[in-house]
């Protein structure tokens, strides 16, 4: 069955001081609800945080609220059922209070030994199982009853399920037998991941012998690690609540990932203005309309996660915004259904120990997908060591990227059959900056930069459109001094200050001034291969500076000379191209969330953009360009193998239909 396109994640963590429990449930309603609402798929609950149980069981961690002989989840799945609307079941994992308070001894614990728990210890907070211990075992029991009691499930849903350290000894002896060391946190964490596997392989062979065509998935793992999960999930859900922490930047990097791995895949965000169980909080519909919008415009289905009132409740006005967006989702998929990403770059997804390096790919990442983005570049997001990048025109190794030399003989042959590269920053070179790992690479490496900030001076060569003012640009992160090669062009050169700023020297409030033009090259170009000295895309994500994003436009503009689109517009402006057949249809979004709160960014208003240009590389002229799903057709000219169309308003997200 395909993956729905118009979900719900229904929360229902309940506490055991509540005592009235699904009092007030009326399933006609609450069936009504959803249906009205255009909802097709409502994941609920069988087991929440709490630890307890949610169905008719004779099991002690029944909800001690519920009232006897109602089974709320029964009468939940039977419900949507009714109305065509499918129920994946909802399963918590490594939270599990009831089991904590009666079994301290299968909780995890932190490495100085205290109990694993999300705060302190009076605070209002989760305990973490371990999953070592006998726990497991005891969950094994609750899933088989599940399975059994609803018996086809259409799926199950595990929720936090990360790779959890743990000194228990339960963990310390299971780590001791695999010759593991328990005291080492880098023993530590490779034990847990395997630990994680075992038990998704354990409970995925439970769902999949009891219900074969049930989807099985796992949240809450680390989703750079997504692809090793790949084999134990049907489906991938990108939980990314912008307002509850993850922040509008999270969804856009990882569906780049999650699309390149053969698997379904969705969003998931939710009704609330913070994060999950804000009962009384419901974002604007702007906000909703841009998150959902985004989902789509990458492949993605949409899911907007919501929290049932211990009642049995469903929030009317939470419903009536939810409906109005999923009713956009409805009139959209007749254009969305196997429509697939069209990608020119490959970005790769790696991360390396060189010195100096974040500890994770964030940072790289983030500025990438940024600057990409904002750049209105089509790509996608890979590991270049186990997948196949030959099929993009431009592959881009982003500031640590280890190469070695198995890497390095892929990259030569796909440079022979007539690819890009674009390294920055350590990726290419030996971790002390000193070697060259690919000998593609136009430049004589000569060790890191003494200098923590220095500057770049663009050549009066580059555009002075992309270059912007001619000044010297500071670059706040350190770099790699490099010559260039013998036939390179330089694009940029490093300009040194006088000194570093330290207690002993140190010259106004911020940076010393630059001092001297040096032979180092900031960017260079030879043939098809370029190269920044920098860690320019994590430098991007810290700093903002737009003339990092100016110099990488003009390496790919070398690279990458006929971009599959070019659009006009405020680097807000979020593209995506995809393919349905014969049909290309671009999306086109403008939304403009704005800092709220110390730690909030909000969209309440849609600001309307007006003739807009689009350039869009095809093979051969369209018959017709329209506006979808308005079925507007648009002209359009089409010479030189790119069809040009003007838009004459953008308010919020448009398709467009290229025939």
């Amino acid at each position: 069955m395909p993956l729905p396109f118009r979900q719900i994640h229904l929360d229902f963590h309940t506490s055991p001081a509540i005592g009235d429990v699904g009092s007030r449930f009326d399933p006609r309603k609450f069936a009504a609800t959803l249906k009205r609402a255009h909802v097709d798929s409502v994941t609920v609950f069988a087991k929440c945080h709490h630890g307890h149980l949610y169905y008719n069981t004779r099991r002690p961690e029944r909800h001690p609220g519920l009232k006897k002989n109602l089974d709320l989840l029964g009468r939940q799945v039977d419900a949507l059922h009714s109305q065509g609307i499918r129920a994946p079941i909802y399963v918590s994992v490594q939270l599990d209070e009831f089991a904590a308070e009666r079994h301290t001894d299968w909780i995890a614990r932190q490495a100085d030994t205290k109990l694993a728990k999300a705060g302190g210890a009076f605070d209002a907070a989760w305990h973490v199982m371990d999953m070592s211990s006998p726990y497991q075992d005891y969950l094994a029991e609750q899933l088989a009853e599940i399975l059994k009691v609803f018996k086809p499930v259409d799926g199950i849903f595990f929720d936090m399920c990360w790779n959890q350290r743990s000194t228990t000894p339960w963990t310390i002896d299971a780590m001791r037998r695999c010759g593991l060391h328990p005291e080492r946190d880098e023993d530590r964490y490779p034990y847990a991941a395997q630990m994680a596997m075992a038990y998704m392989r354990r409970f995925r062979q439970m769902v999949k012998a009891s219900s074969p065509r049930a989807t099985v998935y796992y949240n809450s793992r680390p989703m750079a690690e997504l692809p090793g999960d790949i084999p134990l999930i049907d489906h991938v859900e990108i939980e990314a609540l912008p307002t509850g922490g993850w922040g509008y930047a999270f969804f856009p990097r990882f569906v780049r990932l999650a699309r390149t791995l053969g698997k379904p895949y969705l969003g998931m965000t939710s009704r609330f203005h913070k994060a999950w169980g804000d009962f009384g909080g419901v974002k604007p519909y702007a906000a909703l309309e841009y998150e959902t919008s985004q989902m789509i415009a990458h492949g993605a289905r949409c899911s907007v996660g919501d929290q049932m009132h211990p009642r049995g409740l469903l929030d009317p006005s939470a419903y009536e915004v939810i409906g109005r967006v999923y009713q956009r989702v409805t009139e959209r998929e007749p254009w969305l259904r196997r429509a697939k990403p069209v990608t020119q770059i490959a970005l790769a997804h790696l991360v390396s120990g060189v010195p100096g390096a974040p500890e994770s790919w964030t940072a790289a990442a983030n500025g990438a997908v940024r600057m990409l983005t904002q750049l209105r570049q089509q790509f996608d997001i890979l590991d270049p060591r186990e997948q196949d990048f030959s099929r993009y025109s431009l592959l881009i190794l982003p500031d640590f990227v280890t190469v070695d030399a198995k890497l390095a003989k892929r990259i030569s042959a796909y440079l022979k059959r007539g690819g890009a590269l674009l390294a920055t920053g350590h990726s290419g070179l030996s971790p002390d900056g000193t070697q060259k790992c690919l000998p593609q690479l136009g430049v004589q490496p000569q060790g890191l930069s003494p200098f923590l900030t220095t500057y770049l001076r663009f050549d009066p060569s580059v555009n002075a459109a992309t270059s912007g003012p001619a000044t010297d640009h500071v670059m706040y992160e350190r770099g790699i001094r490099v010559l260039p090669s013998r036939g390179a062009k330089v694009l940029a050169r490093v300009v040194e200050p006088y000194f570093d700023r330290t207690w002993e020297h140190f010259c106004s409030h911020a940076q010393t001034p630059p001092a001297k033009l040096t032979r180092y090259a900031a960017a260079v170009l030879r043939g098809r291969v370029g190269y920044v000295s920098y860690p320019i895309f994590s430098a991007f994500a810290n700093h903002g500076n737009y003339p990092y994003r100016q110099l990488v436009q003009a390496l790919i503009d070398h690279l990458l000379p006929d971009p599959l689109l070019r659009v006009d517009g405020p680097t807000g402006l979020e593209t995506s191209v995809m393919q349905q057949g014969r049909r290309t249809i671009v999306h086109l979004l403008y939304y403009t969330p704005e800092r709220r709160t110390p730690t909030l960014d909000m969209v309440e208003d849609v600001i309307p953009l007006a003739d807009l240009h689009l350039s869009l590389s095809l093979p051969k002229s369209p018959r017709r360009v329209q506006l979808v799903p308005q079925r507007r057709d648009l002209p359009f000219t089409y010479r030189s193998g790119r069809v040009e169309v003007t838009l004459p308003r953008l308010a919020g997200h448009q398709m467009i239909a290229f025939e």
